[in-house]
């Protein structure tokens, strides 16, 4: 296993190697790195000074050599008309043309320690030197001012002002990360834990699966896939004893099933034509899908394997999945569910694919872009799964644009970035009259595959009923007595699949024919929706028994998902494709299915009677969501184990809208099976 301990090595090699040099030759030098301040700092309150005695590290990435050449050079390898079409760098290649040098890197380790701060670590191909030293030390190195801010109910720490670098290294560095403390989070939820009209049964215990121990596996009935099973006429009054304000409500009824509605592998392989592809010997072998999840999960390997048994998938040892941890070892006390997802829905699509799971030790930038780097450069397989993101609005273009560099280093060595898209919409849902729309990143990059999601209802063969647009919105019709008069006011926007103009990258060539001048978001779309998710398997402490199966979505499950397919296609191709997302604007129409606005002629419809009479009210108005026209599906959905009864609002997202083509919610569509390989076979 490749290691930091190696690099921390050579990083002490070039700390000897210019001790004896006259570092200063260059002082009257300086340069401000300019964009690098969280734009957060200017609009949240400051706790207080961080102190100073406080142990930090931050890492200075440096220029790569001739920028532009390296641009050209990543449109030439995905322009069928060009020489360079598909002749991938090898990392040797790279390297020569385009790393920093080591000299390079022994100067910015020379101005780190000539700051009383401790190299601990120079990146692979010296594209970063990370270095520890307190709070005080690193204020006067970068001359900035570092504070503790308020965002969003947590302390973040961040820098003031932009930081300034003195001496020979000023020219080289090209940001700073690890000023500040923002994180990365993952888009995966579970329709547990989704509604706050749910948060006093999970302050009760929640609802657990009805899973069975690992060696007896549980028989196919225990997997709810019926996510509408049929029609319901539900009535309600206040207090329950026939009082004023009483309502009726008919319309599809959602699954009453205790571990919510979901699918196996098994149906998704069936509805997506995956099937047939598994008999051809097409499964994804001989490639490798990269991981990358923080922190680390104790039980995944058994988690993962119990799954694989349920569903009938190879079992995972040592020759097919590896875990590794970059710069250490890093492993949570508890499983995380993200983990679960990410390696068993992979390995679903998947199943003869090898994994490599990387683990960096924090959620934050300044981990896991060290983290996908590593993963990048030693070119650990051509096929990486990131169910990661943050809002491009508050992530600092100094973070974007390394997070492009480690993109675009990616697609010239012939390795596809995937990316969730995000699970808010455009992220105006909470305040959209001070938040202007945004998207996630890294799936924001030109040289990453962003993936969005939908929701899924099959019909009782195993085909696919309908797909529509991920956008839940809730609607209480009734909790415990409590009747809403009138029905609306308590309607809410989940979550759904994130999407829209990038407002910092410049739109693809291979987006040329899309609306808008920025980079447009999501490429592509799977499985998403937590109301029609997909099961996991995972182990949950104090639960009996341990292992469970619960329903998960979220773009972290569409994410692997298209990994896995992607994975297939490079199978299937016989050779490296790299980035997926130049391909899926030319592949032929049956390669992808286009998902447009759907509805159901069953759509929830109610009477509300008061003391002033009865009032009819129609499907829109009670799914109640502003300025919403398209069609949408809708059902009742009877809250296990409560009184509790919600208007479930399927296909309408946060100021995005599905359309016929590419749309901002499900980008081109999801992938058809079949089709979408064989665009790929010589």
């Amino acid at each position: 296993m490749l290691s930091w301990k190696r690099i921390a090595a050579a990083s002490l090699a070039l700390g000897s190697f210019f001790a004896g040099s006259a570092y200063g030759a260059g002082l009257s030098e300086s340069a401000t790195v300019a964009h690098n301040t969280p734009k957060f700092v200017k609009t949240s309150r400051i706790m207080g000074p961080v102190d100073p005695t406080t142990v930090m590290e931050v890492s200075l990435w440096l220029k790569p050599h001739d920028q532009a050449g390296l641009d050209a050079l990543a449109k030439q390898l995905y322009d069928k008309s060009s020489s360079q079409y598909r002749h991938f760098l090898t990392k040797a290649q790279y390297s020569e043309r385009f790393a920093p040098t080591a000299a390079e890197a022994g100067t910015v380790a020379q101005f780190l320690a000539a700051n009383r701060l401790k190299v601990v670590a120079v990146g692979p191909d010296n594209f970063f030197v990370r270095a520890s030293g307190t709070a005080a030390s690193i204020s006067a190195a970068f001359h900035v001012e570092l504070n503790n801010y308020e965002v969003n109910g947590k302390t973040v720490r961040a820098n003031a002002a932009d930081p300034t670098i003195e001496g020979e290294a000023a020219p080289l560095v090209a940001a700073v990360h690890g000023l500040d403390t923002m994180e990365y989070s993952h888009p995966n939820k579970s329709w547990k834990t989704l509604s706050p009209a749910l948060a006093k049964q999970a302050a009760a215990g929640g609802v657990t699966s009805a899973a069975k121990p690992v060696s007896d596996l549980l028989p196919s009935s225990a997997f709810t896939s019926n996510c509408l099973p049929g029609v319901t006429s539900q009535s309600f009054s206040t207090n329950g004893d026939g009082e004023l304000p009483k309502a009726t409500y008919k319309g599809n009824l959602y699954t009453t099933a205790n571990s919510g509605c979901g699918y196996t592998p098994p149906e998704i392989q069936k509805a997506y034509g995956l099937t047939a592809l598994y008999k051809a010997g097409l499964d994804g072998t001989g490639q490798t899908i990269v991981i990358l999840d923080w922190c680390g999960s104790p039980t995944i390997t058994s988690d993962a394997n119990a799954f694989s048994k349920q569903f009938g998938l190879p079992a995972l040892t040592s020759s097919n999945f590896k875990i590794i941890y970059t710069p250490t070892r890093s492993t949570c006390a508890a499983p995380d569910p993200e983990i679960n997802i990410d390696v068993e829905w992979a390995h679903a699509i998947a199943p003869g694919a090898k994994i490599d799971l990387v683990v960096p030790p924090s959620a934050t930038f300044q981990d896991v872009d060290e983290g996908l780097f590593y993963a990048v450069d030693y070119q650990l397989g051509n096929n990486i799964s990131g169910s990661y993101g943050s809002e491009e609005l508050y992530t600092s273009p100094a973070v974007l644009i390394t997070e492009n560099l480690i993109a675009e280093t990616a697609a010239v060595l012939g390795i596809s970035a995937n990316f969730s898209s995000g699970d808010d919409g455009d992220f105006t849902f909470d305040f959209p009259q001070y938040d202007p729309p945004s998207v996630s990143a890294p799936a924001d990059s030109p040289y990453a595959t962003a993936v969005g999601g939908v929701s899924l209802f099959l019909a009782p063969n195993g085909t696919i009923s309908s797909q529509v647009g991920w956008g839940t919105n809730e609607n209480l019709l009734y909790d415990e007595g409590y009747v809403p008069d009138p029905p609306g006011n308590d309607a809410f926007f989940n979550f759904g699949s994130g999407g829209g103009e990038s407002g910092f990258f410049a739109k693809p060539l291979y987006q040329r024919n899309l609306p808008g001048s920025g980079r447009q978001l999501p490429d592509i779309s799977w499985l998403a929706d937590p109301f029609t998710g997909g099961y996991i398997a995972i182990s949950v402490p104090f639960a009996t028994p341990e292992l469970q199966y619960e329903v998960y979505g979220g773009t972290s499950l569409a994410c692997p998902m298209f990994s896995g397919l992607w994975a297939i296609a490079n199978q299937a191709a016989g050779l490296p494709l790299g980035q997926a997302a130049p391909y899926l604007y030319s592949l032929p129409s049956n390669a992808i299915m286009d998902v447009l606005p759907q509805t159901s002629k069953t759509n929830v419809t109610g009477v509300v009677t008061d003391s002033s009479g009865k009032t009819n009210y129609t499907a829109a108005e009670l799914a109640a969501v502003p300025g919403y026209a398209q069609p949408f599906i809708s059902a009742i959905w009877d809250y296990p184990l409560d009184e509790l009864n919600i208007l479930l609002t399927f296909g309408t997202d946060s100021g995005l809208n599905v359309t016929k083509g590419w749309d901002n919610v499900t980008g081109l569509g999801t992938p058809s099976g079949t089709d979408f390989v064989r665009a790929f076979m010589p």
